[in-house]
């Protein structure tokens, strides 16, 4: 039967009393699986299983499982309190414990997620204050939270790459209220509430490079069903500061640069079936690129105006969780297709023409991860506990006219920590590879240590394998350490593209985030494949750094 398949003891098998209530649901667990579990799930939250011993004689003990199914609960009052800034209505579409439907305690772990998955509630403290009522069958659940600040500031300089000092400046609110942006009242210090994303940054050295972005995110367009909208715009522009003798030059700027206008819009949509943890998102892109006496980025395309427009469509899965941040279980996959016109095929370019001022091409990304807890859990609140995530990407950009070729944009660079700014510039997919810099060349016997790549690949692969300990999960901070494997590597087409040639690292970081400065990150990597004998361990080693974000 599915009890004694959900038992899974047999006779003869070793006596554990720990096992025995762990399949019979006396230990909850999120990821059920028990006798308690089932029951539950279908609403019998006043389910009760007790172990007896029947007779022992020499070293055999005979159980007698007794059970008391009771009736089946629905929901009744459900109310949420600690939410000062948030308003009501945020929290309560997130909440799958709707009054009136029968109990479940799939529902609750999964609110928990929902509510963690938001960014301003913290994901550790999550209570939910579930009272029975025998009486009536009823349970009332009140969802007690603690908001956490989600707003971010970031101010820094550095300075490299060619340009001198440039200055950093950027705000993220997380929990923003653009309805009450015109009350007075609820600029304290701005109005928030409803769970929108506002973002701006800007960058800055003077003359030779800048960049300007923005970004909103509505998760609830509308407010009824979970379709989310964002808008993003940006302005790049990167001008050559030295002249043909390699002197700093400040008017070289004028005759010289590569800028970048682009725009898009999203809309999301949450998927019912194979299970609502899928979402579809559609993207409409236009970028403009304009190239003056400009040689630096790719080769044979120096001068000219490009326009690219693009429909991008994304089937997502995500149950990883419930502390975004820090996910403990679940997993998250990813599948895209970018897509742009058959302008050659159309007769709107050609190889003789300009082939680049309407760039074609159909791009292909996968990624997928995984997140595994290892061993027991342990600390007062039992949040310490090992996990283990792995992940693997794919990428491919190809054409539609074997006489094109393939767009320099869009492609993928490979290497470093992934905060090269060539995204902006180009729509490069910055892949980072500890361990190694930006690398051109798919030979991993090749060293890409004083090589500057003037292309990037079509092609590529990533795996990782991080082994995760948490030392603080709380409100206030978020800080783990990790050790890796990682293996990646690109290529220009499939006659050369072999999955299994790939250049290897490993090593050893760390992650903080504070809620006013975001994500800061670092790691020691070895790239395997950069040792010799002359430079030995050192010179393979490479110390990479993070800011805001999680680099791919």
């Amino acid at each position: 039967s599915i009890l004694n398949i959900l038992l899974g003891i047999k006779k003869g098998d070793i006596y554990n009393l720990e096992t025995l209530n762990k399949r019979l649901g006396k230990q909850l667990s999120a990821e059920g699986g028990d006798i308690g579990s089932l029951y539950m799930d279908d609403g019998y939250l006043f389910f009760r299983s007790e172990p007896i011993e029947t007779s022992v004689y020499n070293d055999t003990i005979d159980f007698e499982i007794r059970m008391t199914e009771g009736p089946q609960a629905v929901y009744g009052n459900i109310t949420v309190s600690g939410n000062d800034k948030t308003k009501d209505y945020v929290i309560l579409r997130e909440l799958r414990t709707i009054p009136g439907e029968k109990f479940s305690r799939a529902d609750i772990i999964r609110t928990q997620r929902e509510l963690g998955q938001l960014g301003f509630i913290n994901a550790e403290t999550i209570n939910p204050n579930v009272v029975p009522n025998a009486d009536n069958g009823t349970v009332d659940i009140n969802w007690q939270v603690e908001e956490k600040s989600a707003d971010q500031l970031e101010l820094s300089a550095g300075f490299g790459g060619g340009i001198g000092l440039t200055g950093t400046l950027g705000v993220t609110f997380n929990n923003f209220s653009i309805k009450n942006i015109t009350k007075k009242s609820s600029w304290d210090p701005l109005p928030t509430g409803d769970g929108q994303r506002l973002s701006a940054r800007i960058q800055s050295n003077g003359r030779a490079y800048r960049s300007y972005n923005f970004s909103f995110t509505e998760p609830w367009l509308g407010g009824k069903k979970r379709n989310s909208f964002s808008v993003n715009y940006y302005n790049t522009k990167y001008s050559n500061a030295y002249d043909q003798f390699g002197r700093y030059c400040k008017t070289c700027g004028d005759s010289s640069y590569v800028k970048t206008v682009g725009v898009g819009i999203s809309l999301g949509k949450q998927l019912k079936w194979p299970d609502d943890y899928f979402n579809l998102i559609y993207t409409l892109n236009v970028q403009q690129y304009k190239l003056r006496n400009y040689e630096r980025l790719f080769a044979g395309l120096s001068d000219g105006t490009s326009t690219n427009i693009s429909l991008k469509l994304t089937l997502l899965r995500n149950s990883a969780g419930p502390n975004p941040i820090f996910p403990t279980s679940g997993s998250n996959f990813m599948l895209s297709g970018q897509f742009t016109l058959p302008y050659s095929l159309m007769g709107l370019t050609d190889a003789n023409d300009n082939q680049y001022k309407l760039p074609e091409f159909h791009k292909w990304r996968m990624n997928a991860e995984w997140y595994v807890p290892i061993g027991k859990a342990r600390g007062a609140d039992k949040n310490k506990q090992f996990i283990l995530k792995a992940a693997a990407k794919y990428g491919f950009i190809g054409r539609y006219n074997s006489k094109m070729g393939i767009s320099p944009f869009e492609r993928f660079q490979v290497g470093d920590a992934g905060l090269s700014n060539t995204q902006a510039l180009l729509g490069y997919d910055i892949i980072a590879h500890r361990g190694y810099p930006v690398y051109s060349n798919s030979d991993p016997r090749v060293n890409p240590d004083g090589v500057q790549p003037t292309q990037y690949f079509t092609i590529f692969n990533k795996y990782t394998v991080e082994m995760r300990y948490p030392f603080s999960t709380g409100a206030s901070s978020t800080i783990y350490g990790l050790a890796f494997f990682e293996a990646a590597n690109g290529w220009y087409d499939f006659k050369n593209y072999n999955p299994f040639k790939l250049r290897r690292s490993a090593g050893v970081g760390m992650r903080f985030f504070l809620p006013m400065f975001g994500l800061l990150g670092f790691d020691y990597g070895v790239g395997f494949d950069r040792y010799n004998q002359n430079t030995g361990l050192k010179g393979a080693a490479k110390f990479t750094f993070m800011l805001g974000q999680e680099p791919e």
